[in-house]
């Protein structure tokens, strides 16, 4: 028993790990579930609960960045999806086959890694302990006879890893006494990169308005690297814009038109993204011919997106697209049959069009379009967007008879659409013919179609660990499952065994008889030394068990049920006993007393002499706690077939409903008795009513009655029956009737409704009366919901602000009510009619536009305020967002915004009653980003307080603001307020007035911002004495060690410092 428990407590903790899994977002994932087969275990039956998952990692996911130089590059963290119990951890008594723990990843193992080994992780849980193997391309790695590889708990070591013999897909393969499972496909790269020719490259000699291509001509490398390229001399880099493009896909530097600033040397420079290794190309001259000016042409598409573009679902995609042409030709994009996705961007000048984020809605067919004066040029290509599979339908373990059949099915969704097989222990499962008629024309004994696993007919050469893979040309995933053909002789727990089972007369009797057996035993019943016959009355139920209705004394005796199969047969005994039904007698029946007095209650049990009885006694369906009851209450046990409750001194808490329940081992038997108690007659005069005046109509009411005396005040009766007064006219108006603001020509009456206990009466509502000031009819107006608090009156010929004499009355089923008192509202002045005008946009930084206006004042429609609605360029202008000023403020500034973004804006006036119209879109673009490169190399010589500062210039990127000059900070250490030297030199000189040691940063500015500070320099300054020459120093803070020598020659100013 004790091992069938653990074996079921097992079950319930997997069984709970399939709910975790599917918490787990953002990647495909994979299920594993254990199914086990044993022979001859009391503990089978205990293996019926058949949710018990277990999953398998992803086999695919992002590509993480990049970690440090040296360091082998995980493609995917698996996520950890095994929870184990520490009970379950360390309970060695519980059998199951192999579930992975961990499976190996994707890797990308550097050439140059100062770590020379490789470990591809495996680890797996199953009892008894799995063992590992490795395969590689499918075929098993012999560990024993390469020193190179060795097995450290289930993970694979490679030692000084090589590309020729190491790269490849890789498996583990874990197996114990169950079966085998196979882990999903980890690919092992090595990333390197080449060094470029050494040869020469010829001069590229163009006319000035010419396009021109520089190749690039990689070097060999794994995985991808990054290109840019150098102009003339290390680190002047080539600015993007929309005459010049570097191609990520062919490496290749297009200059749409050749401009004389154009002629120089040109480098190609190769970064690899995982080793962050960097390699440069041989100069490639560009000169310009002397033979004249070319003239203009219409664009030609020198370098375009794929015909068609395939990408992953949730990934980024980028499309490039840039021409020659002179003049220099405009890009543009746009989604044949569609929109351009609202998240979608355009950079470098318009010649990458980016999609984050890509969904299955982004596909289509897209449009780069080049046009200049002299014409255009149109390139289009497909996207297509894939998703991996991903598991709808789990497989989950099954234990089935000798005989049985099974039917598993695993589902799942991908596009394309998945394909599935199936593995038995790691090997490939094939249809099978019938083994006894080999008939090839019959149905296969085992089956796979679509996902589904059939076997027919299973015996125990079936038993064993199951894999169903689930594939498109984009990724595979695993789910595994272990098979238990149970094979036992019948058994009885031991609750079934030898009983007896005491009835009373009348009643029904329940046998259990549920053999735990396989395969399923046939079941007989003998009462005595005969088979038991069937009847109306007895019957044997579907799983074994024999029910009795209406017992009499006739089916008193014993009785033998039997499970036989072809392993053997087992067998229980129980003895039934028919008795007399018990009956109960409580008196008195129904008493009432005074406050104060005692009483006796008397319970009587006739029942069968054999048996014994207990008695029970309750007030108001809680049993009575005698230890808590202050005394009030006593059990006396007159003898044995009778009980009494003594109750003491009466309290008005004590009145209730008294229960005497009585039990015996055939049947339990209850009865009640009412209590009345009364206060005593100590109140001035003989009132025994009371009549309750003044009440509103048509609520309903419920009366308690206290007793009061000179000593005190006495507990309160029990609430009497809810009684509803009658339905009456309503006599209470609303209260604050006012008007509200609303829309032209309306008039808008508001109220406070009145509150359901003054309704007085069902069909509750309310009469709205209005005539414009002056006149002498009345408007009425019927308002049927009693919850209402307002009403709109709206009439075209109704001049704004007209007032009126506005009154609200009520009325119900049983007639009309009052009004309230006349009140006059004018009727709305409306929402704004004039749009603002002189709206100006103007960029401030890079996240801040100010945006100003002017409005026309009106006599009417008077705004609150204004509201602000902005978008970027490539999105909706339903998509705006807005931001809202009150008052008369006629500016307002938006910040948090992205930076070198174009963004569209308007602005409209609003009030109460809506919005007036918006005026005219302006444009403004976000400033560039400040420059992220700090001022590198700084050097610096002190003479005294003074310091004269040096510094390389910071040369922004394309998407950076030009550098407009520097800032000098410096503040006294412990301070925190800097003082700030502008120039617009990559020199200063700066005074330190007090003693002390200073901080000094330097930043560039830019229209952008202020961008990134370098190191802090920190310097001692004395006390005004002088450095003399002799003792000055020259101090280098490099970003580069190997060109500090350099450095210095370029740095040092030509005058003394």
């Amino acid at each position: 028993m004790w091992l069938s428990w653990k074996l079921l407590l097992f079950l319930s903790l997997t069984g709970c790990l399939s709910e975790y899994s599917e918490a787990v977002p953002g990647l495909p994932t994979s299920y594993a579930a254990v199914l086990r087969i044993k022979s001859g275990s009391s503990s089978l039956a205990s293996f019926n609960s058949k949710n018990r998952p277990r999953l398998s990692s992803p086999s695919l996911g992002s590509v993480s960045s990049p970690g440090w130089r040296g360091a082998a590059q995980h493609y995917h963290s698996p996520t950890n999806l095994y929870h184990f119990s520490d009970t379950f951890k360390h309970d060695e008594s519980v059998d199951y086959g192999p579930m992975f723990v961990q499976e190996p990843d994707d890797m990308i193992f550097p050439t140059d890694s100062e770590e020379k080994k490789v470990s591809l992780n495996c680890q797996a849980r199953g009892n008894p302990t799995p063992t590992y193997r490795w395969l590689r391309n499918g075929t098993e790695i012999d560990i024993e006879s390469d020193y190179r590889f060795s097995l450290i708990e289930g993970s694979l070591i490679i030692n000084n890893p090589s590309e020729m013999k190491d790269s490849g897909q890789y498996q583990c393969l874990t197996t114990n006494t169950f079966g085998s499972i196979l882990s999903r496909e980890a690919v092992l790269q090595f990333a390197y990169l080449g060094n470029f020719s050494g040869r020469t490259r010829s001069a590229v000699s163009v006319r000035e308005g010419q396009g021109v291509v520089l190749m690039c001509s990689p070097p060999l490398h794994s995985p991808e690297i990054i290109y840019s390229w150098v102009f003339n001399e290390f680190p002047s880099f080539v600015a993007e814009d929309n005459r010049r493009f570097i191609s990520q896909e062919t490496g290749n530097l297009y200059i749409s038109k050749v401009q004389t600033s154009d002629v120089g040397s040109y480098i190609c420079l190769v970064k690899n993204t995982v080793t962050n290794a960097r390699v440069l190309s041989p100069p490639t001259p560009l000169t310009l011919r002397n033979d004249g000016v070319m003239g203009e042409y219409e664009p030609k598409i020198e370098v375009h997106f794929p015909y068609t573009v395939t990408a992953a679902k949730g990934s980024t995609v980028k499309m490039e697209c840039f021409a020659l042409g002179n003049p220099v030709p405009i890009i543009s994009w746009r989604k044949v049959n569609g929109h351009n996705p609202s998240k979608a961007r355009l950079r470098k000048s318009q010649a990458v069009l980016e999609i984050p984020n890509v969904q299955l809605e982004d596909a289509g067919m897209y449009e780069c379009k080049a046009e200049n004066s002299r014409g255009r040029n149109v390139f289009r290509g497909q996207l297509q967007v894939y998703t991996y599979p991903h598991w709808v339908e789990k497989l989950n373990d099954t234990q089935l008879d000798s005989g049985d059949q099974l039917r598993w099915e695993c589902k799942a969704t991908g596009k394309p659409r998945p394909t599935y097989r199936w593995l038995k222990n790691g090997i490939p499962l094939w249809p099978q013919v019938h083994l006894d008629t080999g008939d090839k024309e019959s149905p296969s004994r085992i089956e796979m179609v679509n996902g589904v696993l059939m076997i027919h007919g299973v015996n125990l050469s079936d038993a064993g660990m199951y894999q169903c893979l689930a594939e498109n040309k984009y990724g595979t995933i695993y789910a595994s499952a272990e098979l238990k053909i149970l094979a036992s002789a019948p058994t009885f727990p031991q609750n079934q065994m030898r009983k007896t089972i005491i009835v009373t007369k009348g009643q029904e009797v329940v046998i259990e008889c549920k053999p735990q057996a396989s395969p399923k035993p046939t079941i007989t019943w003998k009462k005595g030394d005969k088979a038991l016959r069937e009847s109306k009355r007895i019957t044997i139920l579907p799983h074994g068990s024999l029910r009795i209705l209406n017992a009499s004394k006739s089916d008193e005796g014993r009785y033998l049920c039997q499970g036989v199969n072809v392993f053997g047969s087992a067998e229980i005994i129980a003895s039934i006993s028919v008795k007399e039904p018990t009956r109960i007698e409580l008196t008195p029946k129904k008493i009432e007393l005074t406050v104060g007095e005692s009483i006796v209650l008397s319970c009587k049990a006739l029942h069968d002499s054999t048996l014994d009885v207990t008695f029970y006694w309750t007030l108001n369906g809680q049993p009575i706690d005698f230890e808590k009851e202050g005394g009030h209450f006593e059990s006396i046990k007159a003898q044995a077939s009778s009980a009494d409750l003594m109750i003491r001194n009466i309290l008005l808490m004590h009145a209730g409903r008294y229960g005497c329940r009585v039990q015996t081992a055939a049947d339990t038997v209850s009865d009640e008795t009412e209590l009345l108690v009364r206060v005593p007659d100590l109140i001035s005069g003989d009132m025994e009513s009371a009549m309750a005046v003044e009440l509103n109509p048509w609520v309903e009411y419920e009366f308690r009655v206290v007793a009061m005396n000179k000593i005190g005040t006495g507990d309160p009766s029990a609430p009497s029956r809810v009684i509803r007064t009658n339905e009456a006219v309503p006599k209470t108006p609303p209260a604050n009737v006012s008007g509200r603001s609303g829309r032209r020509h309306e008039l808008v009456i508001a109220w406070e409704p009145v509150s359901e206990e003054f309704q007085s009466g069902e069909g509750f509502g309310y009469i709205v009366a209005f005539r414009p000031n002056g006149t002498r009819g009345w408007k009425e107006k019927m308002v049927t919901s009693s919850d209402a608090s307002k009403f709109i009156y709206r009439d075209e010929s109704v001049p704004p602000l007209t007032p009126f004499e506005v009154k609200v009355g009520v009325y119900n089923n049983k007639g009309d009510g009052p009004f309230s008192p006349i009140v006059v509202i004018c009727s709305a002045e409306g929402e704004p009619t004039a749009a603002p005008i002189d709206v100006k946009a103007t960029s401030l930084s890079v996240s801040e536009i100010l945006v100003a206006w002017k409005h026309i004042k009106e006599s009417l429609g008077r705004p609150q305020g204004f509201e602000v609605g902005y978008w970027k360029d490539m999105e909706k202008e339903e998509a705006a967002e807005k931001v809202k000023t009150e008052g008369n403020e006629s500016s307002i500034l938006l910040t948090g915004l992205e930076g070198n973004t174009l963004y569209h804006l308007t602005v409209r006036a609003y009030n109460a009653a809506g919005y007036g119209p918006p005026s005219t879109a302006v444009h403004a673009a976000t400033k560039k980003s400040p420059p992220s490169q700090a001022p590198g190399n700084i050097m610096w010589i002190q003479d005294g307080s003074h310091v004269s500062l040096g510094w390389e210039p910071v040369r922004p990127l394309a998407n950076e603001s030009d550098v407009m000059g520097y800032k000098v900070l410096f503040r006294q250490e412990g301070q925190s307020n800097s003082q700030v030297i502008e120039t617009q030199k990559t020199s200063a000189v700066v005074l330190l007035p007090d003693v002390g040691v200073y901080i000094i940063e330097v930043c560039a500015v830019s229209e952008g911002g202020d961008g990134t500070a370098s190191p802090q320099i920190r310097v001692p300054s004395f006390s005004g004495g002088k450095v003399t020459s002799a003792q000055s120093t020259l101090h280098v803070l490099s970003t580069s060690s190997s060109s500090v020598t350099l450095l210095l020659a370029l740095m040092v100013p030509s005058t003394p410092w």
